[in-house]
């Protein structure tokens, strides 16, 4: 059975003299950029969910940036029987400011079509036949050597413009292996029986692609992922629902743990991005015919910003707004909102918001960039990236980027593992400033939602292969974990499940005191109180 990277909280259960339990503790996560302004709700297929640009860490990759703009979130898996196509009435693009203005330099655009197939069965006796097409998007198994039985196939095209997205000379990108410029996004992942081997299947749609102006090829893939996102919207959004901000990183549970994605992935070689400095600044948007133009519905550049610091009355301008124009957003960058309300949230605990305005650390994280790693000329609110910045190996990443010592993490770009939510509530709540000006600055802030490298693949294109919408297994997988203190850090602990009595048996710790709680991929599984029973240690399991 498939075990996702939900991670789940339970209940610390100290293990002294009487094992003694502690008390039930939750955190939630934010989101990236779900469905994050009024008029992007009605448009799903346009939605940009998240955005990341790295320095490639595949071996031998060294000298290219990947890109991935994720659309169309919170994707059920069995969201049958149309699934999840992107709109053929929009266009996709991903923007690259390569001289420090604000405004893109270089644009990569993806345009969508669909293929109608019109399988259809003879239905009835000889003589009373009648032809009808079927209702589905697939008639039969597919295999990654035979989709004869796909009913509607998705293809896309994607074009380099050069200078202004809408006037600027326009190429398409073609295939390195035979010269075309129409390429297949494959089916999403149905389920197992219509797909026995997805990834197979999905890996015959990456594509070496010659890129205008390179003499390098680059790489593309475009198709359903699982989820990059690690977060807890319910709870975020329950006026940031935190039962404990300075728990256990690992502490919470992810929402998204069974949602998917339709990710837009291209590689790039560096040389073909820069132009003198080799700080590049992108984004990502999608823009909807409407008369006859196309008009920005979606943007998305570094993560949360629309999500919780712009203003609700400018959240669907700013989505429609061009970096160039950020002079206009300023204010909620140098007098942000969220602090004060996480204050105001949890001020009885002691949290205390900045008291420096205006908040120049957060122009330099948002708008300016780092000096002597990624700053640029424009004010603009970019997911800036200093493209000679040497990649790091997955294990050796820290998921805090620049503020955890790793200067090829957020915000210099992003890259899958870096935990953006746990960056963005330790610089907003003043981890840049001094003391005297955040007196809760240097406090370890979380949510609670891990991610880290370690839950991504090593290699191109690094998002893990999309949930399959069947079999939907109702069994339940739990790792029982341990540690001498609330916080941390756990490890795994051998346990032996027994299903008569719902009991997990494990060996008593070493020390006089010890925490347990379970890593599992269902929500709701509860722990009783340890008991010690001989040479064992006794936890009874309630699953839902």
């Amino acid at each position: 059975m498939k075990t996702m990277q939900r991670k789940h909280f339970l209940k610390p259960f100290p293990l002294a003299a009487l094992l003694a339990a502690c008390t039930l503790t939750g955190f939630p996560a934010a989101a990236s950029s779900h469905r994050e302004a009024p008029l992007i709700t009605g448009t799903p297929k346009l939605d940009g969910a998240d955005f990341y640009a790295f320095n490639s860490y595949e071996p031998g990759r060294q000298d290219f940036v990947t890109f991935v703009a994720d659309y169309l979130p919170l994707q059920d898996a069995y969201g049958g029987p149309n699934y999840f196509k992107l709109d053929t009435n929009g266009i996709y693009e991903i923007h690259i400011d390569n001289n420090g203005d604000g405004r893109e330099d270089i644009t990569f655009q993806f345009q969508f079509f669909e293929a109608a197939r019109h399988i259809a069965l003879p239905i009835g006796p000889a003589g009373n036949r009648v032809t009808n097409e079927i209702p589905l998007v697939i008639a039969g198994q597919i295999t990654p050597g035979n989709n004869a039985a796909l009913n509607v196939v998705e293809n896309y095209t994607v074009k380099m413009i050069t200078g202004n997205r809408r006037s600027g000379p326009a190429v398409y990108l073609t295939n390195a292996a035979n010269g075309t410029t129409l390429f297949t996004k494959p089916v999403d992942n149905i389920g197992n029986k219509t797909l026995p081997d997805y990834n197979g299947y999905a890996s015959n749609y990456i594509y070496s692609v010659n890129i205008p102006g390179c003499a390098t090829p680059g790489r593309l893939f475009v198709g359903q992922r699982k989820d990059p996102f690690v977060v807890n919207l319910g709870e975020t959004f329950d006026l940031i629902n935190f039962s404990n901000p300075l728990g256990p990183v690992d502490g919470g549970k992810n929402t998204l743990a069974d949602k998917n994605v339709t990710s837009l992935i291209l590689e790039v070689p560096k040389v073909c991005l820069t132009n003198g400095s080799p700080v590049i600044g992108t984004w990502t948007t999608a823009s909807q015919l409407l008369g006859g133009n196309y008009v920005q519905v979606s943007r998305l550049g570094q993560p949360l910003v629309n999500e919780v610091v712009i203003g609700l009355k400018d959240k669907d301008t700013f989505n429609a707004s061009e970096p160039k124009d950020d002079g206009q957003f300023a204010a909620y960058v140098t007098n942000p909102t969220l602090p004060a309300l996480i204050e105001i949230l949890f001020g009885s605990a002691g949290v205390v918001a900045p008291t420096n305005f205006p908040r120049q650390d957060l122009v330099t994280v948002f708008l300016t960039g780092i000096p002597g790693l990624n700053q640029t000329t424009a004010v603009a609110e970019l997911l800036r990236l200093n493209t000679s910045t040497p990649a790091v190996a997955p294990g050796a990443q820290n998921n805090l980027g620049v503020i955890g010592g790793d200067v090829a993490g957020f915000p210099n770009g992003r890259r899958p593992g870096d935990d953006v939510v746990d960056i963005a509530l330790r610089v907003v709540m003043g981890k840049l400033l001094s003391a005297n000006d955040a007196p809760s600055g240097q406090l370890p802030f979380t949510d609670g939602a891990l991610v880290n490298a370690g839950m991504f693949k090593p290699a191109f294109p690094y998002l893990n292969p999309p949930i399959p919408g069947s079999p939907n297994d109702l069994s339940v997988t739990i790792t029982l974990q341990s540690s001498p203190g609330v916080r941390g850090p756990y490890a795994n602990t051998a346990a032996k499940y027994n299903a008569a009595t719902a009991t997990l048996s494990a060996a008593p710790p070493t020390g006089n005191t010890a925490f347990y709680r379970t890593v599992g991929d269902t929500a709701g599984v509860k722990l009783g109180s340890p008991q010690v029973t001989g040479s064992n240690v006794l936890i009874s399991v309630q699953v839902p």
